[in-house]
C-alpha cells in the first residue's frame, strides 16, 4: 500500500489533534497513569511508543518531517478522532478513555 499522505496534508489536522506540547507529553508518558492503558501484551502499549513519536514528531521541523511522519501524523488525527466520540459521561479526569487520549497527545479537557 502506497502512502500518499504528505506532511501538508495532514499538517492542520495534526495541529488541531495533537494539544499537548512536546514537554508536557513526554513528561506525561513518564507517569504510572501513562503506562497503565493500552495493550501492552508485549511490553510497551501502542498508544504509549506513538507518544514517543509524537514527542520526536513535535521536536522536528516541518521542512524536515518526511513521508513516514506524515503517516505517523495522520495515524494519530485519525485515532484522536475516532476515540474523542467514545468518552465517559462522569470523571473524564481520571478516566482510562483520557489517559489513552494523552499517550496520542491530545488531552480533551485541553
Amino acid at each position: 500500500m502506497s502512502n500518499d499522505t504528505t506532511v501538508d496534508d495532514v499538517w492542520d489536522d495534526w495541529k488541531d489533534a495533537v494539544n499537548l506540547a512536546a514537554k508536557q507529553l513526554d513528561e506525561w508518558l513518564d507517569t504510572d497513569e501513562s503506562k497503565s492503558v493500552g495493550d501492552s501484551s508485549d511490553g510497551e502499549s501502542t498508544g504509549h511508543a506513538m507518544g514517543r513519536e509524537i514527542v520526536r514528531i513535535l521536536g522536528t521541523k516541518k521542512a524536515d518531517l518526511t513521508d513516514d511522519d506524515a503517516a505517523k501524523m495522520k495515524k494519530v488525527v485519525g485515532y484522536v478522532h475516532r476515540h474523542s466520540a467514545q468518552g465517559p459521561k462522569k470523571d473524564v479526569e481520571n478516566s482510562r478513555w483520557r489517559y489513552s487520549l494523552m499517550n496520542w497527545g491530545h488531552d480533551p479537557l485541553k
